[in-house]
């Protein structure tokens, strides 16, 4: 037994403690070669992130662009159906008379036409004597003389 001088137990603890050792470095050198793909991997990522921010921002602008650009379509399809419509009344004879008579108080031959006049409307225009109850040319004369008059004596009239 010379020479097997430790015991086995002896011996396995030394090849542990130098597996321990082994394993040990050999993390270490892993997590330096794995760091460095991280890295290496994290550097693409971040330059297609750059690369490709600018092409995503445009298409996404010109996607909303292109939704605008559909209702605002829709909108003027919206207004051509109804300026065809209008068009097709106007074609119309008797929309036309019936819009005559309404808005412009046309009358045909043999009808008598009454105007309704309500006598409060007059007696308030007769008490207030704003610039709407006089000539244009009198309201533009007074603007021309209260220009060159101090702000309290404008004020006073």
């Amino acid at each position: 037994m010379p020479a097997d001088r430790f015991s086995t137990a002896t011996r396995l603890k030394a090849l542990g403690e130098h597996a321990a050792a082994r394993v040990y470095r050999a993390r270490i050198k892993r997590r330096s070669r794995l760091t460095g793909r991280a890295a290496l991997l994290a550097l693409v990522v971040c330059s297609l992130v750059v690369a490709l921010a600018y092409p995503m921002r445009q298409y996404i602008s010109q996607r909303s662009e292109i939704a605008d650009q559909r209702r605002q379509a829709q909108r003027e399809r919206a207004e051509v159906a109804k300026l065809r419509e209008q068009k097709a009344r106007l074609r119309d004879p008797a929309y036309i008379e019936r819009r005559a008579r309404e808005h412009l108080h046309y009358l045909m031959p043999g009808e008598t036409g009454f105007s309704m006049v309500d006598p409060g409307a007059n007696a308030e225009r007769s008490t207030d004597q704003g610039a709407a109850d006089r000539p244009w040319y009198t309201n533009l004369w007074d603007t021309v003389d209260t220009a060159d008059e101090p702000k309290a004596a404008a004020a006073d009239r």
